[in-house]
């Protein structure tokens, strides 16, 4: 049997994800989505959730301009926003509410692919 499994299922990580980043705050790493579970650390590090279901904030907008936001909806982090710019921004997950079109909203999503 293999002896060289360092996480069971990875779920938490414990990554470099900036200075400014506080708990609950939506995150990528490279492509690695998650949500920060405690503020940044002196060494800007901070573990990540990448599985489950997070209250965030989500803008109703796609690469090209304003677009609503349906349950089910693929999301992306984009700088500092989770929208539908897949052009722009890294999977991040999947919405379970909706936002009218050009609003910000916090809702539901499901991190992951």
């Amino acid at each position: 049997m293999a002896d060289n499994r360092k996480l069971e299922k990875g779920r938490f990580l414990y990554l470099t994800v900036g200075a400014s980043v506080e708990s609950g705050d939506a995150v990528v790493v490279g492509n690695i989505a998650g949500v920060a579970q405690y503020d940044a650390d002196s060494d800007n590090k901070a573990v990540i959730d990448t599985s489950g279901v997070y209250n965030l904030s989500v803008t109703a907008k796609n690469n090209s301009g304003n677009s609503a936001v349906s349950v089910g909806d693929i999301l992306y982090k984009d700088g500092t926003q989770v929208n539908k710019d897949a052009t722009n921004g890294v999977r991040f997950g999947y919405a379970l509410e909706a936002v009218t079109s050009g609003a910000t909203s916090t809702i539901k999503v499901k991190l992951g692919y």
